[in-house]
């Protein structure tokens, strides 16, 4: 049996479960680079995902806490939108992917792991990125340290 080592991750599982949400809690607490904030807009943040899908993966969220895209004004729905196309040119100059994944899953039933916070999410993808890892173990690797990848983005903001 091959073994994969990750225990970075026995502190999510292990560790108390936060009952507030991370992104309001995250932009309160003024520590960018622990918490992996990459921008500060006035109306939202760009923080990396501490459990990536990929290399890279990052999520845009509103200050607000609301978990509605209609509910959005019309200053937060452009932030966001500027935003995501300011993350999605960084990562290509850093990270040079081929491609993305960017969507919102808006509710429990969508898959939503944070349901009352609605966020962005921009998964880099590159041409064989996908291997049989997740399809036979349900594992992925990572290939870079997420400290690594931060430092690289934040260089280059």
């Amino acid at each position: 049996m091959e073994r994969l080592w990750a225990p970075w991750r026995i502190e999510y599982i292990m560790g108390e479960k936060n009952k507030e949400c991370i992104f309001c809690q995250k932009s309160k607490e003024h520590k960018d680079e622990e918490n992996y904030i990459l921008l500060r807009g006035k109306k939202c943040m760009a923080i990396l995902n501490i459990f990536p899908y990929n290399n890279g993966h990052l999520m845009i969220a509103p200050y607000r806490h609301i978990g509605s895209i209609e509910k959005l004004s019309r200053e937060e729905s452009e932030e966001l939108m500027n935003v995501l196309t300011q993350m999605v040119k960084l990562l290509k100059k850093v990270l040079h992917p081929t491609g993305f994944n960017i969507g919102m899953n808006l509710g429990k039933v969508a898959g939503a792991g944070i349901a009352g916070h609605l966020h962005i999410h921009i998964v880099p993808r590159w041409r064989g990125d996908s291997n049989f890892m997740p399809i036979i173990s349900e594992t992925k690797v990572i290939s870079e340290y997420l400290q690594k990848t931060y430092q690289k983005l934040k260089e280059n903001l």
